[in-house]
């Protein structure tokens, strides 16, 4: 009551000060988005706390001064904030001030339908540089992520961005993050890379994992990876092969299938010498093992599986010259003794 007001005030109780809001009525106010949207103000918080009894103020308050001294223009945030704009546009006439533009975003989600989380991956910058993405790649994938120019076009850069980018072309249903078409965009952004560019950018993933070489094998790096990459942190993986010894393969995994263990020993014996007479590991290496693989009667993948194998380590890899090219002969030959030996103590042949 007024009495109860009038006593407090006289024995200095603390107080705060509240927005006066109108019981009845209606507040209207523009979204670029959405249009314009009318609330009632019965449905409005009823006299909210503006300052505390402390002397600080609330976020509503703080967020409209703030807001107004920095003269912000545009405000874009998510729509589940939506129901405090109301009160915000209140605010900003009981000023007498000029309200900003208000632009209420969808959500973004993951693909299972839900608010995009830590759960779905990477949500922060430092991560996604972690594992590898290109700063290009993920702008212009954000750009994309409920907005769109055209229905055809999906690369922008950051100048193109700035002239076509409009708030009025924002989707108003909720969108969908998807890591796979961000790695796909990542991936297409690396192979725009020069050869140059790329060896710089996965110089230092390498020394991170542990790896340092010269310039001239970062290049020869960044040739074998870049057409088969997403990100750049599957670069040590793909070429530790380069940098150290791989286990010693099983002698079954140097055996193709359907062919006989004293034959897989004999191809890659020849294959073993024919590696050491070749003074190019280019055509020249492609030409010539192809006419082993004719003169030994088998496949040209049957003869080069076990000596990738026992090469890199792996059924799969980079392109098999260009990676001996990028170790060095003598070691690939190295550890082609190592595999030819491993495969004739099984048969029990010296």
């Amino acid at each position: 009551s007024d009495a109860e007001r009038r006593q407090r005030e006289t024995e200095g109780a603390p107080s705060v000060i509240r927005l006066k809001v109108a019981l009845d009525g209606t507040t209207t106010f523009t979204d670029v988005l959405l249009g314009d949207i009318t609330v009632e103000n019965a449905d409005i918080n009823p006299d909210p706390v503006l300052i505390k009894s402390d002397g600080f103020p609330t976020y509503h308050m703080a967020n409209v001064v703030d807001d107004h001294l920095m003269e912000i223009t545009h405000i874009m945030r998510a729509q589940e904030w939506l129901p405090s704009a109301p009160l915000h546009m209140i605010l900003y006439r009981a000023f007498g001030w000029e309200p900003p533009k208000l632009c209420h975003l969808p959500m973004v989600m993951g693909k299972d339908g839900q608010k995009l989380s830590k759960r779905h991956g990477a949500t922060n910058v430092r991560e996604f540089r972690r594992l590898g993405y290109l700063p290009e790649a993920l702008l212009n994938y954000v750009a994309l992520v409920g907005w769109s120019y055209d229905d055809s076009r999906e690369f922008f850069t950051l100048a193109e961005l700035e002239k076509l980018f409009s708030l009025e072309k924002i989707n108003t249903a909720p969108a969908v993050f998807d890591y796979q078409k961000l790695e796909w965009f990542n991936g297409s952004y690396i192979r725009k890379k020069t050869t140059v560019e790329l060896a710089c950018l996965i110089e230092p993933v390498l020394k991170e994992a542990g790896f340092a070489g010269s310039r001239e094998l970062l290049g020869q790096i960044a040739a074998l990876v870049q057409e088969r990459i997403k990100l750049l942190s599957e670069v040590p993986d793909m070429v530790r092969f380069v940098f150290e010894d791989p286990a010693p393969p099983a002698a079954q995994d140097l055996i193709p299938k359907k062919t006989e263990p004293s034959r897989a020993l004999e191809a890659l014996r020849k294959a073993d010498a024919l590696l050491g007479e070749l003074s190019d590991l280019g055509e020249e290496a492609e030409t010539r093992f192809r006419a082993l693989s004719e003169e030994l009667g088998m496949k040209l993948g049957d003869l080069l599986m076990p000596v990738r194998i026992a090469v890199t380590g792996a059924k799969v890899s980079p392109p098999l010259f260009a990676s001996i090219r990028a170790m060095g002969v003598d070691r690939a030959r190295a550890r082609l003794a190592r595999a030819i030996s491993i495969l004739a103590a099984s048969i029990g042949r010296s």
